[in-house]
C-alpha cells in the first residue's frame, strides 16, 4: 500500500503508490537457536529477516539462517553508494529476495533453495533509485522507480520480464490481489491488470485505493493525513461506488501503517507499537478491531516482516 508505506529517500514520490502486504503468515516462535548455515532441512517458513553483520532470516521454528550472499548496502559503483540494500520476504514467508554480492543481480530463492535471477535489468547499481514490490506468493515482482513510475514487471512463473503496460511508465502500484493473479495500478484511471498486464477492469476516480481484495473488484481506501491514517472506506472498482468512511478503532496514539485483504478477504491492518508491530482484523462496516498478534522487534539494525516493502515505518531501530 502506498500513502502508508514510506520508502526512505523517496517518500514524496511513493506516498500515492500501493502494494500488497500479506499478513497471514506473520507468526513467531521462540527465538533461541544460534545462527546456522543453509542446509537442506526445509521447507521453511520465515518469521522475519534481520540485518546483523549479514542479512539473516529467523524461521518460525526459531532457527536463524544466515544469508551471506546478500548485499547489505549498495556497492561503491552504485548511484547511491552505501544505501541500504533491500531484502524482502514474500507474504507467505517462503521466498527471499535480495541483491547478491557476486554480480549485483536481484535474485529470488527459498531459504534452502537455488537462486533465480528475477530480471537481468534489475541490478545493485540502481539501489535507492529503484525498489522492488513482491506478491504474496513471491511469484511476481514489480520495480518502482524514482521517475516516478514503474519499470520492470517480472512474472517468475513464466520467467517473463515486461515493461510497463499500455506504453506508459506513469503508473503507481496500489496492490496485488491475495492470490497474486491481479495487480491494481493507478494513473489517470485505476486499472486491474492480470499477470500478463492485460486490463480487466477500469475506473476513473479521485480516490486512491491502497489494497485489492480477492474478488479483484473491492478495494480499500485510506482516509486522512499521510502517516496518521485512522479511517478507511471500501471502493467498488466496477461500479465506482464508495462505502461509508469508518474510523478504525485502534488504541490511542496508534495509526494504520499497513492495510490489506488477507486470503479470506478480511481487512487487516498493521500498526507500529511500542514493542514492534501489532496486527488487527478490521470490520469495514464499524471499524471495530480484533487483535491478531503483536510482533516484538528484534535487537537488530533493521528488520523485515513477510510482505514488507523495502522500507516500513518500523524497520529501523530508533
Amino acid at each position: 500500500m502506498r500513502g502508508v508505506r514510506n520508502l526512505s529517500r523517496a517518500d514524496g514520490i511513493r506516498q500515492t503508490m500501493g502494494f500488497h502486504t500479506s499478513l497471514a503468515a506473520l507468526t513467531l516462535a521462540g527465538l533461541t537457536a544460534a545462527a546456522q548455515p543453509a542446509t537442506a532441512d526445509a521447507p521453511a517458513t520465515i518469521a522475519y529477516a534481520q540485518r546483523m553483520q549479514t542479512w539473516e532470516v529467523v524461521l518460525t521454528s526459531g532457527k536463524v539462517v544466515e544469508v551471506p550472499e546478500a548485499l547489505t548496502v549498495a556497492p561503491k559503483d552504485a548511484v547511491n553508494e552505501g544505501e541500504r540494500a533491500p531484502f524482502l520476504v514474500s507474504g507467505d514467508g517462503r521466498h527471499i529476495f535480495y541483491y547478491r554480492k557476486t554480480d549485483g543481480l536481484f535474485v529470488e530463492r527459498t531459504v534452502h533453495g537455488k537462486e533465480r535471477v528475477v530480471a537481468k535489468g534489475i541490478t545493485a547499481y540502481a539501489i535507492g533509485e529503484e525498489w522492488p514490490f513482491v506478491s504474496y506468493d513471491g511469484s511476481y515482482v514489480v520495480m518502482g522507480t524514482a521517475g516516478p513510475g514503474l519499470g520492470v514487471f517480472a512474472d517468475l512463473r513464466t520467467r517473463e520480464a515486461m515493461g510497463p503496460p499500455e506504453k506508459t511508465d506513469s503508473w503507481s502500484l496500489s496492490g496485488f490481489s491475495p492470490d497474486s493473479k491481479r495487480l491494481l495500478l493507478g494513473g489517470e484511471q485505476m486499472v486491474v491488470f492480470d499477470r500478463a498486464l492485460r486490463p480487466r477492469l477500469r475506473l476513473k476516480t479521485r480516490l486512491e485505493p491502497s489494497a485489492l481484495a480477492g474478488d479483484s473488484t473491492t478495494s480499500a481506501v485510506l482516509v486522512g493525513k499521510p502517516n496518521k491514517y485512522r479511517k478507511v472506506r471500501l471502493l467498488n472498482l466496477r461500479t465506482g461506488r464508495a462505502g461509508t468512511v469508518v474510523k478504525v478503532k485502534l488504541p490511542r496514539g496508534r495509526y494504520i501503517d499497513d492495510i490489506d485483504f488477507d486470503r479470506s478477504d478480511r481487512l487487516i491492518v498493521r500498526s507500529r507499537s511500542a514493542k514492534g508491530v501489532a496486527v488487527y482484523q478490521v470490520s469495514p462496516r464499524t471499524g471495530a478491531v480484533k487483535p491478531l498478534k503483536e510482533i516484538e522487534r528484534p535487537d537488530a539494525a533493521a528488520w523485515v516482516l513477510p510482505g514488507d516493502d523495502g522500507y516500513e515505518p518500523w524497520t529501523e531501530r530508533k
